[in-house]
Formats: C-alpha cells, structure tokens, sequence
C-alpha cells in the first residue's frame, strides 16, 4: 500500500485497514454457520460470502440478502438543517434506501422487500419535522427501488446516540429472476468490458471526510462552490438507485459477468471480485464538483482520492466482450450517465486507472476471509 493511501481518511476516524481485518474476521466465523441453514431446506451459497449481499437458495429460488447502513451522512443533515434552516433529511432517508438495494441487486436480486432501522438518542427526534421528510424519502427510495417497505425497528439508545442525532440502516430480500442465476464474478474473464455507471455525487461513502474537512472551512458547510451552490447542499444531494438498470440488464439478456457498488474503498471496488484478474481502466468520467471540492480542500492526492471516493463512478458492470455498448444504451435509457471504461485482463489482481497512472494491487482490498 502506498504511504499515502488512507491518511486523511483515517484523521477522520475511518481506517480501512483496521475495518478490513475485522470483516475477514466476522466472515470466517459466518461461513461455520452455512450448514445451520439445512435444516430447512434452504442452502447458503458461500461464495457469495463477501459479495455485497448474500444468496440463499430454496430449491430453484435464489434469495439475495443484505443490511447496510448510511453511515454518518445523517450527521452532516443536522447541521446543515442547524447552519441553513434546511431541511435535507427526505435525501438522507433515501440516501438509506440506496445504500441497501444498490448492494442486494449486485448479486442480481431484485430488492422486494426492505425493512428500516432507525435508531435515535432521545424521542425529541421525532418531535420535529426531519422525521417526516425522512420517512418520505425512505418510501420514495422504496417506489424508485420496485420494493415494498416491510417494516422495521426504531429504538431510542440514550446514551449510545446522541440525542441529536440519528443512525440509519436497514435490509432487504431480492429474488433473482426465474430463468437467472446468481451474479457472483464466477464467469469474469480476459477480455470482458466494464461500464461504469455515474454517480451524482458524494453518495453515502465520505461523509467522515465531508465533516472534517467543513470543520475547517471558514464558512463550514455553506462555504459557496464554483457553481454557486453551497457544499452542505451538493454533499446532501441524493444517491442514485440501480435496481432499475440491473433489471433491464436481466430483462434484456444482457451477458453481464458481474456488478459492483462503488462505495466505501472507493475504485478499489472494480477488483471486489475474487478472482486473480486485472481491471485495465483506459476512460474515466467527469468528477463531480462537489467531489473535486473535496479532494483539493482535504489535499488528497489521486490514489487516495480515488481509493476512497467514488469519483464520479457509483456502479459497475462488467459485462461479455461487444456488450459494452448495451449496457452505455440501457443506461441513457434509464436516466443515467454511463461510459464504456476498460476491460478485464489476464494478470494479478489489480486495478489499473490510466489516465492517471494509479495502481491499486490486490491487496489494497481484501474483504474475504482466508
């Protein structure tokens, strides 16, 4: 790993390093309990263990299951909501939804179901008006999503959260298409083409960073950006949703060999993938500016940047060599920006980011347990 990669973030309080060995942990513990699941019929499917959701099969029905959580972005609303008498907290319930169904469809289940947790440190959370516009943005996510919302559980941990604060997660069950099989990188191969997928900004990775670095702007978060909006509102604005996209990619048989989320680790998210292959990336997209922002005033250089924020880049298919071009087309279709921006080689685990002659090696991601 270079000397330079994950210094600032980790200021902030986030050490990938640390978080990464304590995944591998849990997930080695987790993969002890695969059999416990017999007893019903149903089978967990280990090699999903690591992939963004987990599949289980009953007979010829494959589930994919996951719980992700926001992070701290609902940290940066109250106090933009404090700073500006905003109230940005219908992004931020959305922001919850996207975080969980863009990582169920990355196994290729489509999210029906998502449950919500919302955890306060006083009721006086709810007394106001950012529960309404939370709550709204939640079911809004769930309409853009295809899934109903189940339910949830919202407790009040006095003590534990700060009475001013709250700590958003949640889960959901997606079923992948009859006539489907699971996506889990099984059939990547050299010459397969990776599309990505644009992101409309900050999404829910970097909200540690997004604090600190407002902590030391004169003007905080309504210190203004080049376009004139202020950075609280930009950092704020909503994540985007791909379960749509990877529908029309099930529904259109494209050959898609396999799907990323560009979140936490930024582009070292191109190789989450098991398999020993390099990720050549000749073509990348526009960086937005509320992210551009961010990496001058937190001085990150392009490996650190890269390695941490998605840069422009929430979504990655990959998908058989020719189908590049689909998938940039069902994507316009869709409402978002796309590009086809490299393809896969024979060769050591990495990601190879040309245009700026940044190298993430293998081990700078290792989410699996030995």
């Amino acid at each position: 790993m270079s000397a330079d990669h994950g210094t600032r973030y980790e200021q902030a309080g986030v050490d990938y390093e640390v978080l990464d060995a304590a995944k591998r942990i849990a997930l080695r513990a987790a993969g002890t309990t695969s059999q416990n699941a017999a007893r019903l019929g149903a089978t967990v499917i280990d090699a999903s263990r690591g992939e963004p959701a987990v599949v289980v099969s009953l007979g010829e029905v494959h589930l994919g299951f996951v719980l992700e959580c926001l992070g701290t972005k609902s940290m940066i609303a109250s106090k933009y909501l404090e700073e500006a008498n905003v109230n940005r907290f219908d992004a931020i319930g959305y922001d919850t939804v996207a975080a969980i169904v863009n990582d169920c469809c990355c196994v290729g289940a489509l999210p029906f179901v998502v449950n919500a947790y919302f955890a306060t440190g006083a009721a006086s959370f709810y007394a106001g008006t950012r529960h309404a516009q939370l709550v709204a943005g939640f079911q809004r996510g769930c309409d853009d999503a295809g899934a109903a919302w189940g339910g949830g559980e919202s407790p009040t941990l006095a003590g534990l959260v700060d009475p001013n604060e709250i700590d958003l997660a949640g889960s959901a069950v997606g079923l992948v298409p009859p006539g489907s099989a699971p996506i889990l990188g099984d059939r990547l191969v050299h010459g397969d083409e990776i599309v990505f997928i644009g992101s409309s900004g900050l999404h829910a990775n970097g909200a540690s960073l997004v604090r600190s670095v407002a902590d030391e702007l004169a003007d905080g978060l309504a210190t203004e950006l080049p376009s004139g909006r202020t950075f609280g509102d930009a950092v704020l604005d909503p994540s985007v949703i791909y379960v749509g996209l990877v529908e029309a990619l099930l529904r259109e048989s494209v050959d898609v060999h396999y799907l990323s989320h560009i979140t936490g680790h930024g582009l070292r998210k191109v190789m989450r993938a098991s398999a020993d292959l390099c990720y050549r990336i000749h073509t990348l997209p526009e960086v937005p500016e509320v992210l551009a922002f961010l990496v001058e005033q937190a001085q990150l250089s392009p490996h650190e940047a890269y390695g941490t924020l998605n840069m422009g880049v929430g979504f990655a298919v990959y998908v058989a060599k020719g189908e590049g071009d689909r998938v940039v087309r069902l994507a316009v279709d869709a409402g978002l920006s796309a590009v086809v921006a490299g393809q896969v080689e024979d060769g050591p685990r990495e990601v190879i980011l040309e245009p700026l002659g940044v190298v993430f090696a293998g081990e700078e991601l290792e989410l699996r347990s030995n």
